[in-house]
Order: C-alpha cells, then structure tokens, then sequence
C-alpha cells in the first residue's frame, strides 16, 4: 500500500512495542480447566464462520490481504500495550475494533485468535489454556459490539468519524466487561457471589480502561482516515466487502 500508510504503522509499532511480558490477557493456567473448554466451545462456531469469510474474501479480492494484515498488526501491537491490572489480568487496548468496523465481526475472531497465539508463544502474554477465553472476549465479543455500535450510529446518520470513535471505544470496554464476567464467575466471592466477583473485577478494570478505550477511539478513526486518504485502490477494488465502503 502507500508508503505513508506503511509509515505511520511502523511509528505506531516502534512507539509502544512492549519491552517486557510481566503481564497478560488472563494468564496461562488461570482459569480452571472447566472454563478453558467452556470458553473454547463457544468460540469455536464464530472461529470456523471467520475462517470462511476470510477465504472467501481473499479468494474474491487477493488485495484484501493488506487490509487483513494491517488490521492484524494494529491488533498485535495495541494488545501488545499491557498495563498491569486486576491478578491475572491487565489492561491494554485491543485493536479488533478496526478489523470489525472494516471486515465485520467474524473476521476479526480469526484475527483475534491469531494475535491472541502467538503473543501467547512469543511474549507470554495471555496463555495457551486460556485462549479459548480470551478469543472469546477479545475476538469476538469486543468486534460484535464494535460492529453493531457502528451500524447503528451509521443508521441514524451520524458522522463517520463518531460512528468509527465510539464503536472502536465501546468495542474496547465491552472486553473488559466479558473478561471480568469470566473471572466472576470462574472466583465467584464468598459474599456475594460471581456478581460481588464481577463488580469488584469490573470497578478496578475501568481505573485504566476507559482512557485506554478512548485512545484506541481516536487511533482507528486516525487509521481509517489515512487508508481512505491514501489507499483508495484498494478501498475500491473491495467495495461493499467493506463494512465501512461508502
């Protein structure tokens, strides 16, 4: 693509490539093994639908492999980012929010997996046995509620730029949201139960995520406007494969 494009990613990569893995998605070996294949069963259906798409989209369009691996590049390095947090967990921006704003949802599933290995492999961050948990937060949660949040802004007319911000933003938070839901109710409270569990869980994420969530707002909306400014070929020649193609 445009070498401006190419640019910007390698600032973006340079500027917060993590120096250090002293803290993951939620770690390997945290979760009972119960919730581990819990979790990987009910990823399983939006991973082998994602893995479809995907083959349909590059069969369909071979140019659609620049967006692909640029949307798996802003993903690794943004949850990459990792502010430690709650015990067994962290804080950090996500990323998929771009990829489901481009691509859709199911996309983004196989693209969070992707990520979500081999950071596991390479920067232990996150874990093999907990993969199927923290697909299931990161790949698929967040990109549903970032997809239907920009569909539903862009139906009532709203601004590109805010229906981009607010789906990337609430994508982020709705991670969150689902990952302190699994640790609820993996270490349900004595008193109180899994939602005592979720709330204390919840309360301390949202210390650090919600700036966080802003952030990566701002960064897709800045992403995207620089893929439309300067890789029109390519945002043509896909179309209406685009969520977002005018």
């Amino acid at each position: 693509m445009n070498k401006k494009i190419i640019f910007v990613c390698m600032v973006l990569f340079i500027a917060i490539i993590p120096k250090t893995a002293n803290a993951m998605h939620i770690m390997e070996g945290f979760l009972p093994p119960i919730w581990c294949i819990i979790w990987g069963l009910l990823s399983l259906p939006f991973l082998i639908i994602g893995g479809k798409k995907i083959t349909n989209l590059i069969a369909k369009n071979g140019q659609s492999i620049i967006l692909l691996a640029m949307a798996g590049a802003f993903t690794f390095v943004l949850s990459a980012l990792k502010i430690p947090s709650v015990t067994g967990s962290s804080s950090h921006m996500t990323g998929l929010g771009f990829s489901a704003i481009m691509f859709g949802p199911f996309v983004s599933s196989i693209l969070g997996v992707i990520v979500l290995l081999f950071q596991a492999l390479l920067l232990a961050h996150g874990g093999l046995t907990t993969l199927g948990a923290n697909t299931f937060s990161m790949g698929i949660a967040g990109p549903i509620i970032a997809f239907f949040v920009y569909a539903g802004l862009n139906k009532i007319k709203c601004p590109k730029r805010v229906n981009i911000f607010f789906a990337a933003a609430l994508g982020d938070l709705a991670t969150y949201i689902i990952t302190s839901m699994q640790l609820a109710i993996a270490y349900p409270s004595k008193v109180g139960g899994a939602m005592a569990s979720f709330t204390k869980f919840a309360g301390i994420f949202a210390i650090t995520q919600i700036p966080l969530a802003i952030i990566e707002g701002i960064l897709t909306v800045v992403l995207i406007n620089v893929i439309f400014a300067y890789g029109k070929n390519i945002v043509s020649s896909l179309g209406k494969d685009l969520v977002v193609y005018e």
